[in-house]
């Protein structure tokens, strides 16, 4: 880490917090605690808080005393109150329903945070991802997510890259007309066809094609 700031890492209680033991931790201290029970710190002891992939294994049970939205009330209210005003929150997740989703962001404004869930990548299946992102300012509003276009860098139709805007790849193809109506080309064609039938058909003329005047 920076010199002068430090960090806490913790776990949901389990075998992803034993894991841990085996990684580097030299950027900040390790604490074995189940955050589902609250935040054993003093109150505004952190300046921001940032979570990986935790937050959703508090909307499940391991015995019958776990009740999933308790869990989440405890841990925010926890974190309410041992971030320093002023600071915020990132917590990326993955919930497994909607209703997950709705849980985790309800309990989080219960508490008194304001913010919202992004979501980038909304339609792509591995890049998916979800963040609550929390904030004590009451006016303050989420920031919008990552779009696809971004996995394309910048190549989709329409999409400015660096203030520059790309051309549509369907540039160089016909443009087709409205369906229901008919180009000069396959009136020409047409009447060729049925002329080649015996019937009887009109000669063509610069007018052939030419859509009629609007009457009022």
């Amino acid at each position: 880490g920076d010199e002068g700031k430090g960090g806490m890492d913790m776990d949901v209680e389990g075998e992803n917090s034993e894991d841990e033991d085996e990684g580097d931790v030299s950027t900040g201290d390790l604490m074995h605690h189940d955050m589902g029970t609250g935040l054993p710190f003093r109150p505004a002891t952190f300046d921001a808080c940032i979570s990986i992939s935790a937050l959703q294994w508090l909307c499940y049970s391991n015995s019958k005393a776990q009740i999933p939205k308790k869990r989440l009330m405890r841990f925010f209210s926890g974190l309410y109150q041992v971030l320093r005003r002023g600071g915020r929150a990132v917590l990326q997740f993955y919930p497994e329903t909607a209703e997950q989703a709705i849980l985790i962001s309800e309990c989080a404004a219960r508490v008194g945070f304001a913010g919202g869930i992004v979501v980038d990548y909304p339609n792509s299946t591995k890049a998916k991802k979800h963040y609550l992102v929390l904030s004590f300012d009451k006016g303050f509003k989420a920031p919008t997510g990552l779009t696809d276009a971004a996995l394309l860098g910048g190549r989709e139709d329409g999409v400015k890259v660096n203030g520059v805007s790309r051309k549509s790849k369907r540039g160089n193809k016909p443009v087709r007309k409205k369906k229901g109506t008919k180009t000069k080309e396959w009136i020409l064609n047409k009447k060729e066809t049925e002329r080649k039938r015996g019937k009887n058909v009109r000669e063509d003329t610069k007018y052939t094609g030419r859509k009629r005047p609007t009457r009022f």
